[in-house]
């Protein structure tokens, strides 16, 4: 029997619910993919909530970062999604990855970071070359505040250049993506287990 896992997906798409989203259709297909290695999940939608700048956990006043974070701090897979804008990840992402700034000053009970034994994979669409340089960005940060990457752990799409079809208007998923979906979301599972057993050491 495989251990349970849990898993929470931040698409961090610039369109408020809602509007349809190909950020949050490739993490639901994440999701989906995760569920069948036994992995449960959610989607968090950032831009539908107050996430207030700063590298606090919690920057008062009518922040939201809190809830996100304890979604994020209660599951084993963080599933990192983000459109392409100018060749980068969007603004929304990079508020998000500022507000994880904030666990490098926060530790668990064994005095370890609070991200240890925590898996994180990424998903990028856009109509723009840059997915390669966005995961090299996601991945250092993600990896800087205590998440473990897996082997191939990212997903992307990457339309023709300045054409309106997205990732959402495609009939069916592309063949590559979607074997990029499973690799990255059997191997996420696979690590979360494997770091669930045998948790990284305390210094």
């Amino acid at each position: 029997m495989k251990t349970p896992l849990t898993a929470v997906a931040v698409s961090c798409t610039l369109k408020p619910s809602p509007t349809s989203s190909s950020s949050d259709l490739l993490a639901t297909q994440l999701l989906d993919a995760l569920a069948d290695h036994g992995v449960t999940g959610d989607l968090v939608r950032a831009v539908d909530l107050s996430l207030r700048p700063g590298v606090e956990k919690d920057m008062g006043g009518d922040d939201e970062w809190p809830q996100i974070r304890r979604r994020v701090l209660d599951a084993d897979i963080l599933v990192f999604v983000t459109p392409t804008w100018m060749g980068q990840h969007s603004s929304v992402a990079q508020r998000v990855l500022e507000r994880l700034d904030a666990e490098l000053g926060e530790t668990d009970a064994r005095g370890r970071p609070t991200l240890f034994d925590k898996v994180a994979i990424a998903g990028i669409v856009g109509n723009e070359d840059g997915a390669h340089h966005i995961a090299a960005i996601l991945f250092q940060s993600l990896n800087d505040v205590g998440f473990t990457i897996p082997a191939q752990g990212s997903v992307y799409w990457n339309g023709e250049a300045m054409h309106t079809t997205d990732y959402k208007d495609l009939d069916e998923t592309p063949e590559k993506v979607e074997s990029a979906i499973g690799t990255a979301t059997r191997n996420a599972a696979h690590l979360a287990r494997l770091l669930k057993g045998q948790e990284y050491p305390a210094g």
